[in-house]
């Protein structure tokens, strides 16, 4: 993936940086793979949003933490999110997850009526993401994290995509957002887990406050116990300079 170009936040007076990412980090997501949609102006009700997810493979939302934040006020995300995604080779179906269905975090306060759910649940998916930086042989491991964390279950998320009306597609992805943790080992990305660069990472004798080229990403996940065995497969991706 080549390094994302934009306009970063201007010091002082001055006008506002161009050029390569000076922030670029990955966010640990997973993404719901959407089977049957529904018709345009038809919202999905809360309670039926299982029946139109068909999977979850693992995201990699890449970021550019200084184009995103210097343009996300006013305008919202675009090009500090817009110029790369990764995600696992294998689609789990939520009907393999089954066995490890758990309860989701008690939601306060309770969320309106169009998200409240007469069941709750999330999966016990447990996650982990390793940096390989350039000339290196061996990975590190950066976060631990699990997708049981997820404040906002897949149903809720898909339930409020479709409460304007809008139409979803078989194929769809929705993204999670970044899956963290309480403990700061669980955070899901490198604007968290540095403190947006104040406290570098240590990676096998060198040091990280961001990602830099040639640094690859690796995400993994499973779910083991009951006597069931699931994994998505690895979700990787490289870092390169831009041409």
């Amino acid at each position: 993936m080549g390094t994302q170009e934009g306009q970063g936040h201007p010091a002082g007076n001055s006008p506002p940086y161009f050029g390569p990412s000076l922030k670029l980090d990955f966010e640990l997501e997973m993404a719901a793979v959407v089977g049957p949609g529904n018709e345009l102006g038809k919202p999905v009700d809360v309670n039926e949003a299982a029946d139109h997810i068909f999977g979850l493979v693992l995201m990699n939302d890449w970021s550019a933490r200084d184009i995103q934040a210097w343009e996300y006020v006013p305008l919202g995300p675009f090009l500090g999110k817009s110029f790369g995604t990764t995600v696992s080779p294998w689609i789990v179906t939520l009907d393999a997850l089954e066995p490890f269905a758990c309860d989701a975090p008690k939601q306060n306060p309770p969320p309106l009526p169009y998200l409240a759910e007469k069941i709750s649940k999330n999966y016990d998916i447990s996650l982990e993401v390793q940096i390989k930086p350039a000339g290196q042989e061996n990975s590190s491991v950066v976060t631990r994290s699990n997708f049981n964390h997820l404040y906002w279950t897949l149903t809720q998320q898909l339930a409020h995509h479709t409460i304007n009306g809008c139409n979803l597609r078989p194929g769809d992805l929705l993204g999670t957002g970044t899956i963290s943790g309480p403990e700061p080992e669980s955070y899901g990305c490198l604007l968290e887990l540095t403190w947006n660069g104040q406290k570098p990472l240590s990676l096998n004798g060198t040091t990280r406050k961001f990602l830099e080229d040639g640094d690859e990403v690796i995400f993994s996940g499973y779910s083991k116990g009951n006597g069931y065995n699931v994994g998505f497969g690895t979700c990787s991706g490289k870092i390169i300079p831009p041409p």
